[in-house]
């Protein structure tokens, strides 16, 4: 199920600034993390569940592997195993991956492949706790 668009930018802060004039409440502005790393990260909920998340290239390395700016789709799927037969029926159906299946630091089963469009499209299980690990540094 889509629920999510996350924005890799250069410029959080210019990004930050377009998107409350459009009227989002934007109240986090994303710490560095950690210091001096350039990494920062910014999500924001909405009433249906859907999320739209801001990161800088310097975050996106660390989970995508690349810092180039652009868009990821999210879809949620409903098992770790899932995400691993849903990549799989995808890549071996000729679309490219980006990232292989992989337990991501925040706890999830994550992966990405493209669209036909180039767009990347990221797979992710629900987040169980006991899968989480440190955040690997940018």
């Amino acid at each position: 199920m889509f629920d999510q668009l996350n924005l890799v930018v250069e410029d959080v802060d210019a990004v930050i600034a377009f998107y409350r004039k459009l009227g989002l409440k934007i109240e986090d502005d994303g710490r560095e993390w950690p210091p001096g790393s350039g990494a920062r990260h910014i999500e924001l909920e909405f009433p249906n569940g859907n999320r739209i998340e801001f990161d800088s290239a310097s975050m996106a390395k660390v989970w995508r592997g690349d810092s180039k700016p652009g868009v990821v789709i999210g879809f949620s799927v409903e098992s770790r195993d899932a995400v691993d037969t849903l990549y799989a029926n995808l890549v071996n159906s000729g679309h490219k991956t980006v990232k292989s299946p992989h337990d991501a630091f925040w706890g999830a089963r994550y992966a990405i492949v493209k669209d036909p469009a180039g767009n990347d499209v990221g797979l992710m299980s629900p987040i169980d706790q006991s899968k989480r690990s440190k955040q690997p540094d940018p």
